[in-house]
């Protein structure tokens, strides 16, 4: 006990959260700064539109599929060990991307290496925090720090992709990248890691392969609706030269779907019995027993879905529609960076006067407001300034309730289940990225045809989706249960 009092003294709060925050910003600056490149890209490297969004929705699916996995391989080697780890893999992948020629290297190096290297990095951020600061409020106000990097990145990401990608070309958003990677490994050297009290957990080996192919499968499937549509199949579906579905048959998204459903069940049924037969499993089975917690897993998903789906949507419709290149999307964007920005900035003072609940809430209200604004107002021919109170007003209701999700699902838990959750908590989120790029990519190449309105029915979808999650916020307990931690 003595050593790891000391060790927690020794730890610098600057040094503790400046490469923390770092590493947070980039991995996910790197899920949105993609969508501004997206012609760009495509056009480079002899692929399609449809082929750079299953090569995002493939890293954030990576990102989901691992974090959990990750989580439980952070207390086995270590955190700090486990960071460094993840952003070696991570710009090992970023310099591949930088080379690449071909979709075929630019998804090994973005889509699987980065992601990889982001559910390695990601949990030992949260876990680190979690065990260098002990008191409530000190916890909780750094949380809200990376929170906050988060969504920096996330809302940053096309406005930098976009002045990067004009101006040096889209390879040198790679290269910065890099650099970042490298510094933060530099500043990860004065990160003093307590270290894993107890005996080290057993790694669940299938259990993480059950939950990685799971999610695998039902992303996959929605990705099929782009090809296949969502009802009845398009084409023929085949496999080594056998057609499986014939034309005008069920659309094999459900087949995919349903795969990944029956992977997930078993997944559960596994783990159910580690449970009793005294081992231990990836998850323990009481992390899905807390309503609140459930809950809050809920409103993070959908609130990731929404900004990543509709920034993939306005990416796409501002360069395919009006012709715009890299930094006129992410200048158009900008409005939705600034009110992250300024709602992130004030989510601590509102914290002191209003619930958590309260503000997942009235974020997913405004949100919801902003993106109906979006869908009313915007047209192929209007003016700019269309896009500015829509973006702006999603911008707040987002920036609102990032952080708020978060500290309601872990702030459920007592200390020795943060890992656990944490590594649960960031799993739903990428979930989410990666459901919002595939849905809306889905959705927009599925009405696509004459005399459809792709990017309408895109966006009144994710309005709907919205307003799911504005009902799991009013579900959410007015009292969450107390407990001994309130991290973010």
């Amino acid at each position: 006990m003595t050593g790891t009092r000391t060790a927690r003294t020794a730890i610098s709060p600057q040094a503790m959260i400046l490469p923390l925050a770092l590493a947070q910003f980039i991995a996910s600056y790197a899920a949105t700064n993609m969508n501004v490149a997206i012609s760009t890209i495509a056009t480079d490297l002899g692929t399609t539109v449809a082929g750079m969004q299953t090569t995002i929705t493939l890293f954030t699916l990576t990102m989901a599929a691992l974090m959990i996995p990750g989580s439980k391989v952070t207390e086995i080697w270590g955190r700090k060990r486990c960071f460094v780890i993840g952003l070696i893999v991570y710009g090992i992948g970023a310099l591949l991307a930088t080379l690449a020629q071909g979709i075929g290297l630019m998804i090994i190096g973005y889509s699987l290496l980065e992601g990889i290297g982001s559910a390695l990095l990601i949990p030992p951020i949260y876990i680190l925090v979690t065990v260098a600061f002990t008191d409530v409020r000190s916890r909780a106000r750094n949380f809200g720090i990376i929170s906050g990097a988060a969504g920096l990145g996330a809302a940053a990401g096309p406005l930098i992709g976009g002045v990067i990608t004009s101006t040096l070309g889209w390879r040198a958003s790679f290269v910065l990248q890099i650099v970042i990677v490298a510094s933060i490994i530099a500043l990860s050297r004065r990160i003093v890691d307590p270290g894993v009290t107890g005996p080290r957990p057993a790694f669940d080996v299938t259990g993480a392969v059950l939950s990685a192919l799971g999610l695998f499968f039902v992303v996959l499937g929605i990705l099929q609706t782009s090809t296949y549509g969502w009802f009845g199949s398009r084409e023929d579906f085949s496999i080594g030269g056998t057609v499986l579905i014939p034309k005008g048959g069920i659309s094999p998204m459900w087949l995919f779907v349903g795969v990944g459903a029956v992977i997930l069940a078993w997944f559960f049924w596994h783990i159910r019995s580690r449970e009793r037969h005294g081992r231990e499993p990836l998850l323990p089975l009481r992390l899905f027993r807390n309503r609140t917690a459930n809950l809050g897993l809920g409103t993070q998903t959908i609130q990731w879905l929404i900004l990543q789906g509709s920034f993939f949507v306005i990416s796409v419709f501002l360069q395919q529609v009006r012709g715009y290149n890299a930094i006129q999307t992410g200048l158009v964007l900008t409005p939705a960076t600034i009110g992250i920005l300024a709602s992130s900035a004030a989510a601590e003072r509102f914290a002191r006067r209003h619930s958590q609940r309260w503000l997942i809430q009235v974020g997913f209200g405004i949100t919801t407001v902003g993106m109906l604004l979006l869908l009313l107002l915007v047209r192929q021919d209007s003016s700019v300034l269309t896009f500015l109170p829509g973006l702006f007003l999603m911008g707040v209701g987002v920036g609102a309730m990032l952080t708020s999700s978060v500290n309601v699902v872990q702030s459920s838990f007592p200390d020795p289940d943060q890992g656990d959750i944490s590594g649960l908590s960031r799993s739903v989120s990428n979930l989410g990225s990666s459901l919002g790029t595939a849905l809306a990519g889905s959705i927009l190449i599925a009405t696509g045809h004459p005399g459809g309105k792709p990017f309408a029915v895109t966006a009144a979808t994710l309005v709907g989706i919205a307003l799911i999650g504005l009902v799991l916020a009013l579900l959410l307990p007015k009292v969450p249960a107390e407990t001994a931690t309130e991290p973010g």
